[in-house]
């Protein structure tokens, strides 16, 4: 059966489960507006004014009353200043734009809700095409196949599949495109048993570089449907993905919470704890300083918390006793306990609108105790620190294996994921955030392992760096075939030729 959505209206009920779930909307309701107003009726089109009359008019250039509104990223620190934003209904209309970009000597970055956009650089060459118009999702239940529309967020998704008793491998963000999150890797709440979300999807729809409009599965373009299913943005522009959803009707998922004082015995015992885990088990560890706003319950407003998330895919029973460890440190709160799978996407109480933010990250292998310590001395209890949140994420399992027929990402080398954020709500308090969330990553240095996960990667790196050679030369293979123009801009782009990416420079 077969059901279509129409776009998230920010009505859907939050886990039950995620005790700080309003912290983000007052944050973001607190931050001033970062985007610059350019509605000067002087300011030159240029190029671009070729595009006008495009996607049924929905095209904006500078200086047009709509065009900072439709130009601004996710993340309000960025600034992009694209030379056209277009908002296409349908992949036709998409393919109109890729090929007047073309003709007008524009280049074309596509982007649903603008997350991670930092690293794209100065986009004043650039056509973004925003696919925040193509949404919907419909639901194959007997062949657990979900069909996602190129704009489409993961909470539409993960709703549906739920009202099924079925689950999408989706992250922990509700308010991402499921489109972006995907071409990167995506890690979820399962990735330890399941993989990565790339490797679940069967077939991809895009526009490439002459405008063609492309259907990619295992026997058709078999090389580029590879490089999708991980590589990034580089190919051309998404317009549908398809991907298999999972028999998981709910899971043992919640959160424990302690205070930041608790770190030096809790931080060490989840460490020690996740050697034995199942793979049936993902959970994260956050250092916490959460903002003194109401919407916090008073007893952890304001205050600096370590807490303990994530998903077990076993019985009650059974949870019960894998989290027993961790329950014998007697959490302040503690929320495991049977959860729909619905409710996933609000566990991790990432922000639901656009916020100001800095960030830096770093994949780890075994962290001993002189690299706990160094994290706990830098953003640990007492420390004043600016960041909102210093996280490891479980890896190892099903990340540790290549997936079978899987995509150009289908594994990571270390044992967790590292995550610091800042939220930054003007620029003095961005510059200190970003300083102690790259001087984090300098610290866990000595305990890295592989190059970072971009989907996470707030800034432009190497990203030859983050594939073992065969990969990224096989990547760039299919780049040249594909788009041998390079007319597509990706935030972390693989370029026509297999020299290392160049790291180009950033937004601010």
């Amino acid at each position: 059966m077969y059901r279509r959505l129409r776009r998230r209206d920010g009505s859907a009920p939050k886990a039950e489960n995620a005790p700080f779930g309003g912290w983000s909307a007052a944050v973001c309701a607190a931050t001033v507006d970062r985007v610059t107003s350019d509605t000067s009726p002087t300011a030159s089109a240029g190029p671009a004014a070729a595009l006008r009359g495009l996607c049924s008019g929905a095209v904006h250039l500078p200086g047009d009353a709509g065009y900072d509104r439709a130009r601004s990223a996710w993340n309000l620190v960025v600034d992009q200043r694209p030379a056209a934003v277009c908002l296409p209904a349908n992949p036709g209309e998409v393919a109109d734009v890729v090929r007047a970009a073309a003709a007008a000597g524009l280049r074309v970055a596509a982007q649903t809700t603008g997350h991670n956009a930092a690293p794209l650089g100065d986009l004043s060459g650039t056509v973004v095409v925003r696919t925040s118009a193509m949404v919907g999702v419909s639901l194959d239940v007997e062949g657990r196949v979900m069909r996602a529309e190129g704009g489409t967020l993961w909470l539409d998704a993960v709703e549906e599949a739920g009202r099924r008793g079925l689950a999408a491998l989706h992250g922990s963000s509700p308010d991402v495109g499921i489109a972006g999150y995907t071409l990167g890797g995506g890690l979820g709440w399962y990735a330890r048993q399941l993989g990565l979300a790339c490797n679940s999807v069967t077939a991809v729809e895009l526009v490439t570089a002459d405008g063609t409009q492309l259907r990619v599965d295992a026997d058709h373009e078999p090389e580029l449907f590879w490089a999708l299913r991980g590589g990034g943005g580089s190919f051309g522009v998404v317009t549908a993905v398809e991907f298999a959803v999972h028999p998981i009707e709910s899971s043992y998922a919640g959160m424990m919470v302690w205070d930041q004082t608790q770190a030096e015995k809790v931080l060490p015992r989840w460490l020690e704890w996740c050697q034995d885990a199942p793979e049936s088990v993902t959970t994260a560890i956050r250092l916490l300083n959460l903002p003194p706003v109401p919407e916090i319950p008073e007893p952890f407003r304001g205050r600096s918390l370590i807490a303990v998330d994530g998903a077990v895919l076993e019985d009650d029973e059974r949870g019960a006793a894998l989290l027993r460890g961790l329950r014998a440190l007697g959490p302040e709160l503690d929320t495991f306990a049977r959860t729909p799978s619905a409710a996933l996407a609000h566990l991790h109480m990432d922000p639901e609108q656009p916020a100001p933010a800095v960030a830096d990250t770093t994949t780890l292998g075994d962290l001993p105790a002189a690299g706990v310590e160094a994290l706990l001395a830098e953003a640990g209890p007492g420390t004043g620190s600016v960041l909102l949140a210093a996280e490891l994420r479980q890896l190892g399992g099903a990340l540790a294996r290549p997936a079978e027929n899987g995509g150009a990402r289908s594994t990571f080398d270390g044992a967790y994921m590292f995550f610091a954020v800042a939220i930054a709500p003007t620029p003095e308090i961005a510059e200190l955030g970003r300083a102690q969330a790259e001087g984090l990553v300098a610290t866990l240095a000595p305990y890295s392992a592989g190059g970072p996960y971009l989907n996470f990667t707030e800034h432009p790196v190497d990203v030859s760096s983050c594939f073992d050679a065969g990969t990224w030369a096989r990547l760039c293979r299919v780049k040249a075939a594909a788009d041998p123009t390079d007319l597509f801009r990706a935030n972390h782009p693989v370029p026509t030729s297999e020299a290392p990416g160049e790291k180009t420079p950033a937004t601010t």
